[in-house]
């Protein structure tokens, strides 16, 4: 059985089995009742957030599509409808969603929609044990009840490093910011029918490095050592590393990928192409508008590799928004964005034509588009604008607005969260195991409706994790920002703290796919 199936069945038993299995970790051997995905508790939190009324209807097939990334490139992929990006959704804060998935994709895969940074009932959450079989249906119906940039991908094996993707906005019908147009901003790195497929990627991840000769030693030495420190970054591998054992090369593994902004290794895969808005860097998306007009500009990493330093030459930035929530104003002149996070900010456009560059931070490439505003010729796709060497804003660096911060009030209850495992054998995890339904205790985290829940992330790897906790947001620290996914840099330690009020099951993974897929995972699970 292929990865991908195997992960889904195990997790298949996810609804029926929680109450009995998922809560076997505690001390007295016990094992409380866990409240169902689609019980009386879901339903009563979803009738709290109330709504318009107002439903918006659409349909969305997951089907195998040749994909044209502009540029004379074309990939066989799988798709939303034929396209990557997926078509917008986009529609007002307290609307019902209504959307019907088809099935369409080949071999027998499953496959399901995940509403990234929604906090919404968890029946709906698009988690493997809900995954539509091939040749069915499902119809997904919730409240969207917070504004935000978000969007959707499946959650099933790797999957999202596919073309199935798509951003969602929900609207503020009393939008406090003053703005002249938006444009949304989707970064990707792509592998997918160029130089192999995710699963071919996962395949030789999973083979790890211990075979691997470094110098002439033989793949031997401490595990979550730092591999990618051998070389500089590049966009293949190292010459100082050979090839593994056997006397194949790597052909997806990327080596000597670094980043001080990381603190470390920046990345595990060789991607061909980095994308903004499904182009290549050689026939970028123009993005047309005025001088003098201030533009919102809603940015999406959708990669699964890959953080992208963003910025936008001649102009500076003002951070307004991350992961969907409202921050204090901050102007920079780039952007860090991990995979899974979601920045808003506004420009006021000069006069000219300019680059927003997307650095794949420590590969030693990038995604491109433009913006012309008048007159003056294209730069060519390797330009790296001044901007990318200014001021990079982080999470760390942003405040939650009042309006959104959380009550200051001692936590209930602390979980400590420890990242483990490495690239020696490829052996992502949480607290030492990596999530598995044959042993699905190893990583329940246990919590209960109305307390306010402390997580501890604790970085005992080599490697930098965006961490992403479904149906929730929470704060980093007393003050910070209210995020769903947050970096966790390398031998550091990251508090958040949210309020258990979203009954269910929910996972808590790293949003590099490969890590979440190896086992970085772990069950945030309700008490009856």
């Amino acid at each position: 059985m292929n990865s991908i199936n195997r992960r889904s069945v195990l997790l298949a038993g996810l609804g029926a089995a929680g109450a009995g299995a998922l809560a076997a970790c505690t001390d007295s051997g016990s094992a409380p009742a866990l409240v169902s995905p689609s019980g009386s508790a879901v339903a009563a939190a979803e009738k709290k957030r109330g709504g318009t009324g107002r439903q918006h209807e659409i349909a969305l097939t997951a089907a195998p599509a040749r994909v044209d990334l502009a540029g004379g490139v074309k990939a066989n992929t799988w798709a939303f409808d034929g396209r990557t990006p997926g078509k917008e959704i986009r529609l007002s804060a307290g609307d019902t969603l209504v959307a019907e998935l088809a099935n369409q994709l080949p071999g027998g895969a499953t496959t399901s929609i995940h509403w990234h940074g929604i906090a919404l009932r968890n029946d709906m959450d698009g988690m493997p044990q809900a995954a539509v079989r091939p040749g069915s249906t499902f119809t997904y119906r919730f409240v969207t009840d917070a504004p935000g940039t978000y969007f959707f991908h499946p959650h099933v094996g790797v999957q999202l490093d596919r073309g199935l993707y798509a951003p969602l906005i929900v609207e503020d019908p009393r939008e406090p910011l003053a703005y002249d147009d938006e444009w949304v901003v989707v970064l990707d790195d792509w592998v997918d029918g160029v130089t192999g497929t995710p699963d071919e990627v996962f395949a030789e991840l999973r083979q790890g490095m211990g075979g691997m000769d470094m110098g002439g030693n033989s793949g031997s030495g401490t595990e979550g050592h730092d591999m990618h420190s051998m070389g500089k970054a590049s966009d293949g591998p190292s010459p100082s590393v050979s090839a593994p054992s056997g006397g194949m090369p790597s052909t997806f593994m990327l080596m000597g990928a670094e980043s001080d902004l990381l603190g470390g290794d920046a990345g595990d895969v060789k991607y061909p192409y980095h994308l903004v808005n499904g182009r290549v860097p050689d026939d970028p998306e123009v993005y047309t508008g005025k001088p003098g007009r201030k533009v919102r500009l809603r940015i999406i990493n959708a990669g699964s590799d890959t953080a992208y330093r963003v910025a936008l030459s001649g102009h500076k930035m003002t951070v307004t928004h991350t992961d969907g929530f409202p921050v204090r104003h901050r102007q920079t002149d780039a952007l860090l964005i991990g995979m899974g996070e979601r920045y808003d900010v506004l420009v006021t456009l000069a006069d000219g034509v300019f680059p927003l560059v997307a650095l794949a931070e420590g590969k030693n490439t990038s995604g491109l588009a433009l913006v012309r505003t008048g007159s003056g010729r294209a730069p060519t796709a390797a330009v790296r604008p001044r901007e990318l060497n200014g001021t990079v804003m982080t999470a760390s660096g942003l405040r939650a607005v009042e309006d959104v911060r959380l009550e200051s009030v001692a936590a209930d209850v602390t979980h400590r969260i420890e990242l483990t495992g490495g690239m020696m054998h490829y052996n992502w995890a949480i607290n030492g195991k990596p999530f598995d339904m044959a042993d699905p205790d190893a990583n329940a985290v246990l919590v209960e409706e109305g307390r306010r829940v402390r997580l501890d992330f604790v970085n005992t790897t080599t490697m930098w994790h965006p961490m992403h906790l479904h149906g929730h947001t929470f704060q980093l620290g007393r003050s910070g920002p209210r995020k769903d996914t947050a970096i966790v840099l390398p031998k550091k330690t990251l508090s958040v703290f949210f309020d258990a009020d979203n009954p269910g099951q929910w996972m808590l993974h790293c949003h590099n796919a490969y890590h979440g897929e190896a086992g970085m995972m772990a069950n945030v699970a309700y008490q009856a």
